[in-house]
């Protein structure tokens, strides 16, 4: 196994699955489209800065620009927006656990429009860790939720698919922080419409919106993109999306912990199943079809 890879995968799922609870404390306190526009152009604009300082370049391949614009419309625009309206009515928890099936819908799609696979026993470890969420979010079902923003949330997915395969087009060019903050403005730019056309600018400014907000822009905004384009670049879109099998472990956890969201012995094995699909998936030999 890959170490750099592993700690990248370890980084990028913590600071992904913070990012859900961080939103559930915002849309509580401001109209979601427009805080997260208001993210996106404050994260893409200090993206830019640092791609500056860092020397990277401006001139981006025309594979580059369109992979970004793709990626700033399907993950920041349509993934990030439709999560942050679903988080109005239902837990950050829950939302994290959707999310989560991403690696299976990113191996689909790699297998049908791609030809990515991976061994027998990535599909194994697959299977499991969907086992593992489905475990995990049976009982939270059960228990009566907003169906409305849990098909948001699936939709969301779909998109996050959609931007991961095409992340890697972003990535091989290099000048990645650039990248980075084009896509954020891209999403920002995208979002500024449906929030100045549907959501009126009420905003009670607390102390724990304005920590959200400015832990949400630097840690999940910038930090965990930049080192998701990485991890992307290191081990493929496949390998890399099953790391959002970890958003259960940590999303739970954090939301448990922050937000006082119940935490069950159920929770607990589902998690432990999703650990071990994640050690099945990255140890397992990714192969190319042709």
């Amino acid at each position: 196994m890959d170490l750099r890879a592993l700690i990248y995968g370890l980084l990028f799922a913590l600071m992904w699955s913070s990012a859900f609870t961080s939103a559930r404390i915002i849309v509580q306190d401001a109209p979601p489209l427009m805080s997260l526009t208001a993210r996106f152009f404050v994260s893409g604009a200090l993206g830019l800065i640092l791609a500056y300082i860092l020397g990277q370049s401006f001139r981006l391949s025309r594979s580059q620009w369109f992979a970004t614009i793709l990626f700033g419309l399907c993950q920041n625009a349509l993934y990030l927006g439709l999560n942050f309206v679903a988080m109005q009515t239902i837990e950050a928890s829950l939302a994290s656990i959707i999310a989560s099936t991403l690696p299976l819908v990113v191996a689909v799609a790699g297998l049908l429009f791609l030809g990515e696979t991976t061994s027998a026993r990535g599909i194994w470890g697959i299977v499991t860790g969907i086992a593992g969420v489905c475990l995990i979010m049976g009982l939270r079902l059960s228990g009566g939720v907003d169906m409305l923003a849990v098909g948001l949330c699936c939709i969301a997915v779909v998109s996050l698919a959609v931007a991961t395969l095409l992340a890697r087009g972003a990535a091989s060019g290099g000048n990645i922080m650039t990248i980075v903050g084009l896509q954020m403005i891209v999403g920002g730019a995208i979002l500024a419409v449906p929030a100045m056309l549907f959501e009126t600018p009420a905003v009670n400014l607390t102390p724990s919106l304005v920590l959200a907000f400015i832990y949400t822009t630097l840690v999940p905004g910038l930090a965990a993109t930049w080192i998701w384009f990485k991890l992307i670049e290191r081990i493929g879109a496949v390998r890399a999306a099953t790391f959002h099998f970890l958003n259960p472990v940590f999303g739970v956890a954090i939301a448990a912990v922050l937000l006082s969201e119940p935490l069950g012995p159920w929770d607990v094995i589902g998690v432990f199943i999703v650990a071990v699909s994640i050690y099945v998936v990255q140890t397992a030999r990714q192969i190319k079809t042709s």
